[in-house]
């Protein structure tokens, strides 16, 4: 792809390319960016699985997770994006499109995650009208769960395990 499909007033958002590996490892080698997905390590092979999850989204449903730049950019700022998850623990996010998004901290504080989350959102409610979207967030992640009020998220329920509780959330039709 020679051009991004979405562009906002501050951002270009792309399907996965395998050029987005070198700024995945980059974006995601903060620490402070993974604190709330999780415990899970990250490095060369882990960011390949995301970027092949992300790139089979849109493989396999005609959705996922683009890959975010400044206009005219090169440097991933972020990943955003509607895409078909298989959570495993039910409640409303097995087999179902989920939202998600990851900044780099220098994007933090500027309103760049809800700007690419609305863009995505928009996209995908225009090309796949009709269907609930579901959200899952760490219940300490409070700038996302701000970005997903702005969105028209809401709570339906929890799902806790021994490390974390997530909120889960909701955007109906």
């Amino acid at each position: 792809m020679t051009q991004p499909l979405l562009s906002t007033d501050r951002l270009d958002l792309w399907l996965p390319a395998p050029r987005d590996h070198a700024g995945l490892m980059a974006m995601l080698a903060d620490d402070e960016v993974r604190r709330h997905l999780g415990s899970r390590p990250t490095g060369e092979v882990e960011e390949f699985n995301r970027l092949c999850r992300n790139a089979g989204s849109w493989s396999l449903y005609g959705y996922g997770m683009f890959t975010c730049r400044s206009r005219g950019q090169d440097a991933v700022l972020g990943i955003c994006g509607v895409f078909h998850s298989w959570r495993g623990f039910g409640q409303g996010l097995d087999n179902t499109p989920e939202i998600g998004w990851i900044f780099a901290r220098s994007t933090w504080g500027q309103g760049i995650a809800t700007e690419a989350a609305r863009a995505s959102l928009a996209w995908f409610n225009a090309v796949h009208p009709g269907r609930r979207i579901g959200c899952m967030i760490n219940d300490t992640n409070l700038p996302s769960l701000a970005v997903a009020a702005k969105l028209g998220f809401v709570r339906y329920g929890t799902h806790a395990d021994d490390e974390t509780t997530l909120i889960l959330l909701e955007h109906l039709p």
